[in-house]
């Protein structure tokens, strides 16, 4: 099983890799380390992402498409969603979390779950709230 580390926000997280998100999985190894700017949802409820644009995550020079796709990630659990009817993003709920955006209801690949520091998520999104964008790094663990 591949171990991700997240630090966001001054906390750090250890996730899995899903094993029903392969491609999504692989894709995103390959671009570690990883660091963006994690800012709260806009419309999902208790969640923070990282806006993508009009990025995609290939596989082998093709797009990733939906894999275990969700609308509805538990606590601590990180989807990807590869576009294109909104922006390519990366959501990590801490909280009651429906993934959508102004087009609607959205889905996206469940492709890590954190599995140590899950008890910090909520700290980090209301951090994420009040104060705004935080820097996020994903690395191997």
């Amino acid at each position: 099983m591949t171990t991700i580390k997240i630090s966001a926000g001054g906390y750090e997280f250890l996730a899995e890799a899903h094993p029903d998100a392969p491609q999504t999985v692989a894709a995103f190894l390959g671009l570690l380390p990883y660091t963006q700017k994690l800012i709260h949802v806009r419309w999902s409820g208790e969640g923070c992402w990282v806006p993508l644009g009009e990025y995609r995550l290939l596989l082998n020079e093709e797009p990733i498409g939906f894999e275990n796709h969700t609308s509805h990630p538990s606590v601590g659990d990180v989807l990807f969603y590869p576009g294109p009817y909104s922006e390519t993003e990366i959501i990590m709920a801490y909280g009651a979390c429906s993934f959508s955006s102004k087009l609607g209801q959205l889905a996206g690949n469940h492709f890590l779950t954190i599995t140590h520091g899950k008890e910090n998520l909520r700290a980090l999104g209301v951090k994420t709230l009040w104060e705004g964008a935080q820097d996020v790094r994903f690395e191997l663990a």
